[in-house]
């Protein structure tokens, strides 16, 4: 179902216009002011077309290639042959919001009327995408610079009425067999539009957008579990006073602190100790839980900062100026997208590292302060959480691995002519799986954490302490209601860690928070 429009013009677009599309299956109408753009820019590369000089991408060939002239009658067939030839990508297919998110970004920088092709392309780009008809785009095929070349050159395929396509009904069919269900004419590609496009950032860019927000949901997600984790171990909440973070003032400690705060305020919980050795500090995997996550926080504005500007942009070479310029460039190279792709991928890491450092510590009896060992309802007997733990691991050294930056990598290609690329596009497809396996690191914490706030509870029958903080409480109560098992004897645990790892996903860990405390940052 269409459940909203999104108007496309010459200005860009915004990250909640990606998502829409990409994700909301949002319908796209373009808006008189781009058409116009567009069919304005389109005049000036007819009359360099028919100029005698050679032009790069309008009358010559491409890459180390462009030295060669090419004739009117051949133009044609220039421009259908680097969408085929370029279609050269292999390996699993990438998901469907991702492509339609490469789509609809080369579609915004088609109607900013700086590529030079026709109104009609660009009429084309949008039918495709409202019928809801998915090129079949694969796993590698870019470098991230001339942009993400093999990705986009399969989705130009799918306007010729070439190549596989996937349609709404999620079945794949030959091209032309999709467009003419759906009453879409083919593109017949004339001088420059064939390389308009393939030549553009926007599936790096699209994966970029998508990551941007799935980490704000888990960055909030995460200081929702460490404030639970640090009930459960009786920790203290003062190191998560405002006055102590402003005088380090970097806003997204301050921001994890004031979240954290939150949620655990009304505990009569925090600040306790069970044992003969009171606790002068916390652990650091406790005490300096804003620290990680505010540092994953600021490195998420700047990656947004990074992805607006990218959002606004036309990136394509050559490109059509106001004033009837064609001129060659370099915008397309994706290093700006890249570094901030590989430093998200550094802070999920992080962030998912101190997050099952806390786990381990609700599991360890040595030093959970009373808690029965793994968490488990009969020690011994039981093994509770334990390898619940071994997973949680697991998806974190995987982290680890997937934080090593793929922009400081190069491979030069095109017979030297692009001898330094980003490799971006490698950015981006590590980056999606390091969100995806903190999204379970986090139903990991959660899961032990709610159970040791249980047992807690259990314990606190006969002790000399409170109770939960209103705001926990209906965090592991709505974890119930969504499938998460409770405390008890030993079970089948996949299960229980897959309702987790849907409600975290779901955003209904955060709902339930904010239930009682109201927005979180």
């Amino acid at each position: 179902m269409q459940s909203s429009t999104v108007v496309v013009g010459p200005g860009g677009v915004t990250a909640e216009d990606v998502i829409a599309v990409a994700r909301g299956e949002a319908r796209i109408e373009l808006s008189a002011e781009a058409l116009a753009k567009v069919g304005a820019s389109r005049r000036f590369i007819d009359e360099l077309a028919a100029k005698p000089e050679p032009v790069y991408g309008v009358s010559t060939g491409f890459g180390a290639l462009a030295v060669r002239h090419i004739s009117p009658e051949l133009r044609a067939r220039l421009q259908r042959n680097i969408v085929r030839s370029h279609a050269a990508g292999m390996g699993p297919r990438v998901e469907r919001e991702v492509v339609r998110a490469l789509m609809f970004l080369r579609l915004k920088t088609v109607a900013s009327g700086h590529t030079g092709v026709r109104p009609e392309v660009l009429r084309t780009m949008a039918d495709v995408l409202n019928a809801g008809i998915t090129p079949v785009v694969h796993e590698y095929g870019s470098l991230g610079c001339s942009g993400d070349l093999a990705p986009l050159s399969h989705c130009a395929l799918t306007l010729l009425g070439e190549g596989d396509t996937e349609g709404p009904d999620g079945v794949v069919r030959p091209a032309a067999e999709l467009l003419a269900a759906h009453g879409i004419t083919p593109v017949e590609l004339r001088e420059k539009e064939g390389l308009a496009l393939l030549n553009g950032t926007d599936g790096m860019l699209g994966m970029l957008v998508m990551a941007c927000a799935d980490l704000a949901r888990l960055l909030t997600s995460a200081d929702i579990t460490a404030a639970l984790t640090l009930e459960a171990l009786l920790g203290t909440d003062r190191v998560l006073a405002p006055e102590l973070h402003a005088i380090r003032p970097h806003p997204g400690q301050a921001a994890s602190a004031a979240n954290m705060l939150k949620v655990l305020a009304g505990s009569g919980l925090t600040g306790h100790h069970q044992d003969d050795a009171p606790r002068v500090q916390d652990a650091y995997s406790v005490r300096c839980a804003p620290q990680v996550a505010g540092a994953g926080r600021d490195t998420l504005a700047h990656a947004r900062l990074v992805a607006d500007r990218e959002l606004a942009a036309a990136v394509d070479n050559p490109v059509v100026l106001a004033d009837g310029r064609v001129e060659s460039n370099g915008n397309f190279h994706g290093a700006p997208v890249a570094y901030v792709l590989d430093f998200l991928a550094i802070a999920a890491a992080d962030l998912a590292s101190i997050a099952e450092r806390r786990t381990d510590r609700l599991l360890d009896k040595n030093r959970s302060h009373g808690l029965p060992p793994f968490l488990a309802d009969d020690p011994g007997v039981d093994s509770g959480l334990m390898i619940a733990q071994y997973t949680q691991a697991a998806l974190v050294s995987e982290m680890k691995r997937l934080a090593a930056p793929a922009s400081v990598d190069s491979i030069p290609s095109s017979a030297m002519q692009e001898d330094h690329v980003s490799m971006g596009w490698s950015a981006a497809r590590k980056l999606r799986t390091a969100v995806d396996n903190l999204t379970r690191v986090v139903a990991v914490e959660l899961y032990a954490a709610a159970r040791a706030l249980e047992l807690r509870g259990q314990w606190d029958e006969t002790a000399a302490v409170g109770e939960q903080a209103p705001a926990t409480r209906a965090v592991v109560e709505a974890a119930h209601a969504a499938g998460v098992g409770g405390a008890g004897g030993d079970r089948f645990l996949a299960p229980d860690l897959a309702a987790a790892e849907r409600f975290v996903r779901a955003g209904g860990l955060v709902d339930a928070a904010e239930s009682v405390t109201g927005p979180l940052a």
